[in-house]
């Protein structure tokens, strides 16, 4: 396949370089709706929000991505994002986000008085939790 069907694809966080490679296409949660980059895509920079990231890969497959926010830049053929935090969803133990979610949900609903930093902390919390879940269940259908 020629390289003018292709992307350069790369998703980094603080900690590591969770993916890099060519892929064909990407569907990024971006704040203002969700988008697909497809080889050729006019160029933008745009704030992420906690979600599920979806790429169709040179053979065909399905790699989902969860993220927590963070920024994508789309170039002619290439997609960079920088993400708050990034986890391939087969890595994801689907249990223990529930967990972690219900946690926070349980704070948020134990605290009579929040203020507005706790609160975001809380909702970003369950947000993040939420888009891992998400990304977990999305794999898993895609593997049956």
């Amino acid at each position: 396949m020629s390289d003018q069907k292709r992307i350069k694809f790369e998703i980094a966080t603080p900690e590591r370089v969770v993916l890099k490679e060519e892929i064909l296409q990407v569907t990024v949660p971006t704040q203002e709706g969700e988008i697909t980059v497809l080889p050729k895509h006019s160029p933008l920079v745009s704030v992420l929000k906690p979600g599920v990231l979806e790429l169709k890969k040179i053979d065909g497959e399905i790699e989902i991505i969860s993220v927590s926010g963070g920024f994508v830049e789309v170039l002619l053929n290439k997609v960079i994002i920088l993400a708050d935090t990034a986890e391939r969803a087969e890595e994801i133990d689907i249990e223990r986000a529930e967990e972690a979610r219900k946690r926070a949900e349980e704070s948020l609903k134990d605290m009579r008085s929040v203020d507005a930093s706790q609160f975001a902390q809380l909702a970003a919390q369950i947000e993040k939790e939420l888009a891992r879940v998400r990304s977990a269940k999305k794999w898993r259908s895609l593997r049956k």
